[in-house]
């Protein structure tokens, strides 16, 4: 009677290794963190959200701690994968804390396109400093379109969401809005980069 043969048993573990993920050049090329797979293949395409607290990078404020920045894998060289900036978002919580009575919260959702021909969803909150008449909000949202699409043809992709990101953006709305009336806060609450895929 033959024997069985023996079949290899091959180490599944042994056969990943770490690789590096990368923010892009916005945020100085900075490690997101570290991922192990067993196949470069596995990483592209993978979603990896940061707050921009754990980056460390420009404004060292509460604020950074509850923004949360998305980027996606594009590319992998060696055992260093790449990633670009698809979006942000700020944590709905923080930003309930400014929503309060005797104020009014107008919200705006659109589509801008920038510089170099990057389509761009913006969100925005606008918190007034008491209650203003319907005809307020609507130039409030007439000026908000304006403003916005305005900035976002002068600048690059990587400018505007740079802008949007760490709070030079809606100050430049917020200045724009104070001449119609009293603004409490401007806040951009998400962003998110239309995608093209092969």
């Amino acid at each position: 009677m033959a024997g069985k043969k023996k079949t290899k048993v091959v180490d599944k573990w042994k056969l990943k290794k770490w690789y590096s993920v990368t923010a892009p050049a916005l945020f100085e090329n900075r490690e997101l963190c570290e991922i192990l797979s067993s196949d470069e293949k596995n990483l592209i395409n993978r979603i990896i959200k940061r707050s921009l607290a754990e980056l460390g990078i420009g404004m060292a404020s509460q604020l950074s701690m509850f923004t949360y920045l998305n980027f996606r894998i594009i590319d992998v060289k060696g055992t260093t994968a790449s990633t670009a900036l698809i979006g942000h978002e700020i944590s709905p919580s923080y930003l309930k804390t400014f929503a309060r009575r005797g104020k009014s919260l107008i919200h705006e959702v659109l589509d801008v396109k920038t510089k170099d021909g990057v389509e761009v969803r913006v969100k925005l909150i606008v918190i007034t400093d008491s209650k203003v008449s319907e005809n307020t909000k609507r130039n409030i949202r007439a000026a908000v379109k304006e403003e916005t699409r305005k900035i976002a043809e002068t600048m690059k992709f990587d400018e505007f969401m740079g802008e949007l990101i760490y709070g030079k953006f809606s100050s430049k709305l917020f200045n724009r809005l104070k001449q119609i009336t009293k603004i409490k806060r401007v806040e951009v609450r998400k962003s998110e980069k239309k995608e093209v895929f092969a």
